[in-house]
């Protein structure tokens, strides 16, 4: 599930293999439609597909030279990214 806030875009309930294919969609629109901010507070659930949807994002966000940051990134996420090598490839929000 995606809800808009603005330009921040919140992911919640379960990000996996079973339904990465239409958030990934889902995130394009906000994306194109000014979203900055994707915040992951509310994901009750993730995989490493979590891990390849925000960088297919943040590829496409720096093909059109827009700026993206990740939000409230759950722990297992960081070490998932540790363990790809990656995890300085994620521009993180400034906290609250």
């Amino acid at each position: 599930m995606i809800r808009r806030d603005g330009r921040r875009m919140v992911l919640g309930g379960p990000v996996t293999l079973a339904n990465v294919a239409s958030m990934l969609a889902m995130g394009r629109q906000h994306l194109e439609e000014g979203v900055r901010i994707v915040d992951l507070a509310e994901v009750t659930e993730m995989d490493s597909s979590l891990l390849a949807l925000l960088l297919a994002w943040l590829r496409e966000a720096k093909a059109k030279s827009r700026e993206l940051t990740f939000a409230n990134m759950p722990e297992a996420l960081h070490t998932i990214a540790r363990l790809y090598g990656v995890e300085e490839l994620l521009p993180l929000a400034a906290a609250h």
